[in-house]
């Protein structure tokens, strides 16, 4: 039987790919594999809730995963991780001693997110130097540092990069790496538990780490006592010098419902951005992954995938492994026929399949504003600014003329659409913010 970090590697490679990138961000790749042991893989989750979680929605897909990694036959079990006790057997699936101490200090760093294995291209190269900066001089440059993007585009593997690269040369620095979820959980479960004495332990843990690296913070949107500890925690490791490292998918001033206080301190930070990669990183991400999966790809069928898969980096390594998965089963070189059969489950919609209504959905989707506005005569700028990205849009991915497009958006004449077409066209280039709501709307448009 294979040691159980590999076995667990091996499943999320699975797992990656037939799990939607949110779901498996935020629920299946936060747990932890604990032993295998009696033909048993007992899997760690942050909390109860999450437990419970992962096994209403995504257990049985797990099972899977375990059956086709294992050479045997494996149950899987889940535990929260202040549940793990002594060794469960597979009629006991919740055990109920505290876990010892050792486990509960297990590293949550990923090993394979590292700087050496970061493709960089120009849609990161701004980010990808100051995470070096900063893991090579924690607390002494660009403290903190802010790093937004889109799902998928390796915001989470340069910030656990940054976290191997100070534990491998400076050992004897304290490291965190958290999600703002397991932030929340872990500060909700302080008040209700005990307050004085839980309370305090959880501001050490926090306050106590010299290089705090917290993930997913548009997760604190609306949430104000959070927001009060997160301030508390910044100002204390600010004034005692130590480094932190914040990820959202958007950038300070984009995220709702955010204290003043802690969007001036995310504001006042480094802010650097990753966008999606364009054709030649797409390739060089793939040209790594199959080298190091010790598989050789023809360059054609590499183009073939990275010109499919255009907006989201783990689900173009989730084809990829699917790929080299379909090549070792069908004992055969990857060939066209091969990508195609792994490219199944991401179905990108041809253009000629797009309609202006699936665009239209997906810009109001994404702005939370009604069709009968975008289309309507309002005119306030919550409105006119996603209208004028649909139109952008729709003459994008639509081979239409401009006057069709007019007739879609209320009868309006051709030079309007033209003057909301090349503004919007401007700002992909100048404004952060519409770029990133262009290419999310983009890639929900081609993933429909």
């Amino acid at each position: 039987m294979k040691d159980k970090e590999t076995v667990w590697q091996e499943m999320l490679s699975i797992l990656e790919v037939e799990i939607n990138s949110l779901g498996f961000d935020v629920w299946v790749n936060k747990l932890r594999p604990l032993k295998i042991e009696d033909d048993i893989l007992v899997l760690t989750a942050p909390t109860p809730e999450h437990k419970n979680e992962v096994v209403a929605r995504y257990l049985p897909l797990i099972r899977g995963a375990m059956r086709k990694v294992s050479q045997s036959p494996v149950e899987v079990i889940i535990v929260a991780e202040d549940e793990i006790g002594e060794a469960p057997q597979k009629s006991d699936v919740t055990p109920t001693a505290k876990e010892p101490a050792e486990v509960k200090e297990q590293p949550v760093l990923n090993p394979k997110y590292n700087f050496e294995n970061f493709v960089v291209g120009g849609c990161n190269r701004y980010a990808y130097a100051a995470a070096r900066a900063v893991a090579d001089n924690p607390g002494q440059v660009y403290n903190p540092l802010f790093i937004y993007g889109g799902v998928g585009l390796g915001k989470t593997h340069i910030m656990q990069a940054i976290g191997n690269a100070v534990r491998m040369s400076m050992s004897n620095l304290k490291v965190l790496y958290v999600s703002a979820e397991t932030f929340l959980n872990e500060f909700v479960e302080s008040i209700q538990k005990d307050k004085g004495v839980r309370n305090q332990a959880f501001r050490e843990k926090y306050r106590g780490v010299d290089l705090l690296m917290l993930d997913d913070v548009q997760f604190m949107s609306g949430k104000e006592k959070m927001q009060e500890e997160i301030f508390n925690t910044f100002e204390a490791l600010q004034n005692a010098g130590k480094q932190m490292v914040f990820a959202s998918d958007r950038p300070p001033q984009d995220i709702r419902d955010l204290d003043d206080r802690v969007r001036s301190r995310f504001s006042s930070s480094l802010v650097v951005d990753i966008q999606p990669p364009d054709l030649e990183t797409r390739i060089a991400i793939l040209q790594k992954k199959s080298q190091d999966a010790k598989v050789n790809i023809a360059m054609a069928q590499l183009e073939y995938i990275a010109e499919r898969v255009s907006s989201n980096i783990r689900e173009m390594e989730g084809v990829l492994t699917k790929v080299i998965f379909l090549s070792r089963l069908y004992e055969r070189k990857v060939d066209f026929e091969i990508c195609r059969e792994a490219l199944n489950d991401y179905r990108v919609q041809e253009c000629d399949e797009i309609t202006a209504d699936e665009i239209i959905e997906c810009t109001c989707r994404y702005f939370n504003v009604q069709k009968a506005d975008i289309v309507g005569k309002r005119k306030t700028k919550e409105i006119v600014e996603p209208r004028q990205i649909a139109i952008y849009l729709i003459n994008e991915l639509m081979n239409i003329p401009l006057t069709s497009i007019g007739d879609i958006f209320g009868g309006r004449e051709h030079t309007t659409v033209m003057h909301a077409r090349d503004k919007i066209s401007a700002l992909v280039v100048s404004d952060t913010k519409i770029r990133t709501a262009v290419n999310d709307i983009k890639a929900l448009v081609l993933r429909k």
